[in-house]
């Protein structure tokens, strides 16, 4: 017998739904969504509701983690309270939440802002399994690109195949939302696409890769990707840069970090 508490106004989510980092089409404000890679859920806003995921796919309404026993059977909740969602650690490893910030069991429950939430769950092996978590607003939309910021797109940037791969290998500290990311060596990139079966990858061949899309970004107005714009010594703040505008643009969203073959 299931403890999910059953409830009206619940509704499946598809384990091949798109990212939420993309938005969602409700326009029921305070609706909220979760998904992982198992599938998930949406619910209307009411008082008292809870949404639960964790490891024990019969006790939860998002299971996350299935095969991996350092994820809790029941590892976090967000609940519907004073007309907000709130968020609880119900398990035994934190959760890593957006800018630096952990969740600790011991921790009072936080809001869930409007928007997209992304939360993950460090487990076994290196592995970090991905919990998206998304309020709708009152147009049901992600909020718009920062103001005055011409060079940011509502759209993401158009990239071939291996370009995104190599972005993916290269950006992936920051999708992963550590602290303090940087981007990764391209000797370590060249590793990664190797073994990934796209043929046998050199550093310089992966850095003229990624040099070719910041000059081509670079050329549709996008600032802070030339030597010329940053100034000596570079160092990593034209990849830096390059990062940050796919990311802003939701170019490249947590869940592209599946094609490294990780949760």
């Amino acid at each position: 017998m299931t403890d999910i508490p059953q409830v009206e106004g619940i509704e499946p989510l598809p384990p091949d739904h798109a990212s939420l980092a993309f938005g969602v089409a409700d326009t029921v404000p305070g609706t909220i969504y979760a998904l992982s890679v198992s599938g998930g859920v949406r619910f209307r806003p009411k008082e008292d509701r809870v949404v639960l995921f964790g490891r024990n796919r019969p006790d939860v309404h998002v299971c996350v983690g299935e095969d991996d026993r350092r994820v809790s059977r029941a590892h976090g909740r967000v609940a519907r309270v004073g007309g907000h969602w709130w968020l609880a650690n119900t398990g035994h490893l934190p959760l890593q939440l957006p800018g630096s910030r952990t969740l600790f069991p011991e921790d009072e429950p936080v809001p869930v802002l409007t928007g997209y939430t992304p939360v993950f769950i460090s487990g076994t092996a290196r592995r970090r399994h991905l919990v998206e978590l998304y309020v709708s607003g009152d147009d049901g939309r992600l909020p718009p690109p920062a103001p005055g910021a011409a060079t940011l797109k509502d759209r993401p940037w158009r990239l071939a195949a291996d370009e995104r791969l190599a972005l993916v290998c290269l950006a992936q500290r920051y999708l992963l939302h550590e602290a303090y990311p940087q981007p990764v060596s391209w000797k370590q990139v060249a590793v990664e696409l190797s073994r990934l079966g796209g043929g046998q990858w050199r550093p310089k061949k992966v850095e003229h890769l990624v040099a070719n899309v910041r000059k081509r970004l670079s050329g549709a107005g996008v600032p802070g990707l030339t030597r010329e714009e940053v100034g000596e010594p570079v160092g990593n703040m034209l990849n830096h840069n390059l990062i940050t505008e796919l990311l802003h643009t939701r170019t490249l969203v947590p869940p592209d970090l599946r094609v490294l073959g990780d949760d």
